[in-house]
């Protein structure tokens, strides 16, 4: 799974990777977690960053799902999922993700990144999810005779929200979880945003030659903490670098 990542770069850098217009108040992060309000790529709109939540729900649930992860195998066939598979396609920007393991003995996270440490667009889905007004039942309509004018304001709550698709691990990975995030070959990201593209044909492990892991501080276990040292190899006795 992908429940964790990094973007570490400055605005300037950011927007010339991605070759998109980046928030004015835009500030590079060091621990990234789920329903957080983040900066994606759509594809209605590649030229620009667009925030949306970390934790999607299918436009037609009646309550929250806050799903982080859709898996590519079953995505194009999962009711929850289909649609947005189909035609709301997302780069996710990252430089690194986080994943917690106890191959050295104890649990602990470790970051997984590129050796040269270059960013990358993890594969994404999203959706607008509105919570259903109170007295209504989602596709039944409304139920009684009550006023429009009812004091509630469900209605301005409509949540974009993404999810991070994920595969099979590459090597590195793999001894760490038995999943990973989709990593897009850089001169394919466009291609994904576009649609059309056959799951089997860009989303399988990222080659894992470039790749490699190290142990992070514990403090990255919460999310209050973001700071530059939650990506900084934790100390040699937690353990070895990663092939």
């Amino acid at each position: 799974m992908c429940g964790r990542y990094s973007l570490t770069l400055s605005a300037g850098d950011l927007a010339e990777r991605f070759d998109a217009a980046v928030p004015d108040d835009w500030e590079p992060r060091y621990n990234c977690a789920p329903g957080q309000d983040l900066p994606v790529v759509a594809g209605d709109a590649p030229d620009e960053f667009r925030r949306m939540t970390w934790g999607y729900t299918p436009p037609e649930a009646d309550e929250a799902r806050d799903l982080i992860n859709a898996r590519t195998e079953t995505a194009d066939e999962k009711r929850a999922f289909a649609e947005s598979f189909e035609s709301r396609r997302c780069l996710v920007p990252a430089d690194g993700f986080y994943e917690w393991s106890d191959r050295d003995g104890r649990k602990r996270p470790y970051r997984v990144s590129f050796a040269d440490e270059r960013a990358f667009g993890m594969a994404g889905i999203y959706a607008t999810w509105e919570p259903p007004t109170p007295g209504r039942q989602a596709g039944l309509g409304e139920w009684g005779g009550g006023s429009d004018d009812d004091g509630d304001d469900s209605r301005d709550e409509r949540v974009e929200a993404f999810a991070v698709l994920t595969t099979e691990p590459n090597d590195p990975v793999a001894d760490l979880h038995h999943r990973m995030a989709v990593v897009l070959p850089r001169d394919r990201e466009r291609e994904w945003l576009a649609g059309g593209v056959e799951k089997h044909d860009l989303l399988s492990p990222y080659p894992g030659e470039a790749m490699r892991y190290y142990p992070v501080s514990s403090r990255v276990n919460s999310p209050a903490n973001d700071d530059p040292s939650l990506v900084d190899p934790a100390d040699a006795d937690g353990g070895s670098f990663g092939a």
